[in-house]
């Protein structure tokens, strides 16, 4: 991975280097999880800097770049800078402080600091399109979360609470090989499931009830994301009726996506199934986001998205209806983009499920 951002400053000179502060960057480029640390990458060269805590995990473990024990930071990283020869470095923007830009132009007397969005956009572009090894993590992580889709099944009933439903599925996870969680589970029924990032409450799930579930787990920083709605004892025909028409909407989506479409475009084809049957106004977000080393990040399936899809894109594709103050319905499966489509990811029953 370093060496694909090498390749990258060297279009732009032999003396622009890169800073990377952000974790999941830090992670992404060396494979080492911390919570403290500096990536400091030229063309030529990259060196990590971590504190005392880290060092000898950091030592054994990262063989992309030279590790150095943390002294005195901006002292430090300024003298590293100097070693590569830098005149120009470029920082996340979307990341960084102010308080950390002005630390380092206090130390940086003959290098300039690009305060644009130049890396925040290498970096964007470097982690959206997928490695086998990437998508590999990805969906060991989905399968997981899978599983957990099928045990939950068994545990809803009558009488039991949305946080109960919540904390099996997050128990299952990590009990059964996740590494962490991509993201506070979702699970809301009834009226609750209108909103579409609601907190699980202590309210209990009753007969008629919606239950709608987000939820992830991670294998190696990378996440995974899904979304079933289900039905408890019965569903209304307007309740069928919703359900039909975001799995309509979602797999118009999956069907047509590929290399080469718009992002924009890509929300439409689930959008325009939505708004085409009634339900326009109760489809509130945007239809999917990329997955990777974050739960959200670069490409956005966004109506104000003009970006491009590529090969080893890995989007949600999770429209919705969130109709408030009687129920909400969302599905959300994983797809990988291809030439001529897309892979889909998720490996779940879709069709409405009434325990």
């Amino acid at each position: 991975m370093i060496k694909k951002l090498q390749s990258k400053l060297y279009e732009k000179g032999a003396d622009y280097c890169a800073l990377i502060i952000a974790p999941e960057n830090r992670r992404y480029f060396t494979g080492f999880e911390s919570s403290d640390g500096f990536l400091l990458v030229s063309p030529e060269k990259a060196v990590f800097i971590t504190d005392g805590r880290y060092i000898e995990a950091a030592e054994k473990q990262i063989e992309a770049c030279e590790v150095r024990l943390l002294g005195k930071t901006y002292p430090q990283i300024a003298e590293t800078l100097k070693e590569m020869n830098c005149k120009h470095l470029l920082v996340e923007s979307t990341r960084m402080t102010v308080s950390t830009y002005n630390s380092l132009k206090g130390v940086l007397k003959n290098t300039s600091v690009s305060t644009d969005s130049t890396l925040d956009m290498m970096i964007n572009e470097l982690r959206s399109i997928k490695t086998a090894t990437e998508v590999e993590c990805i969906i060991k992580a989905q399968r997981i979360a899978e599983n957990a889709f099928k045990h939950i099944l068994k545990f809803i009933k009558v009488g039991v609470t949305e946080k109960e439903i919540q904390l099996e599925l997050d128990f299952f996870m990590l009990r059964n090989g996740g590494e962490g969680l991509s993201f506070e589970t979702i699970a809301v029924s009834g009226k609750n499931s209108s909103m579409p990032h609601g907190v699980p409450s202590h309210k209990k799930i009753e007969n008629g009830d919606f239950i709608t579930m987000d939820f992830g787990t991670m294998i190696k920083g990378y996440h995974s994301d899904m979304t079933r709605t289900v039905a408890v004892g019965f569903a209304t025909d307007e309740m069928k009726n919703v359900y039909d028409t975001v799995l309509k909407a979602q797999q118009n989506c999956l069907d047509n996506i590929k290399a080469g479409i718009s992002c924009k475009d890509g929300d439409m084809f689930a959008r325009s199934v939505i708004n085409d049957l009634g339900y326009g106004k109760y489809f509130t977000h945007s239809t999917g986001h990329g997955v990777g080393v974050e739960i959200h990040e670069f490409p956005n399936l966004s109506p104000a998205s003009d970006s491009i899809l590529q090969v080893g894109n890995i989007v949600t594709v999770e429209p919705g209806i969130y109709i408030p103050e009687k129920f909400g319905v969302r599905i959300e499966d994983m797809a990988l983009i291809t030439e001529n489509g897309c892979r889909n990811l998720t490996n779940a029953d879709k069709e409405l499920i009434i325990l």
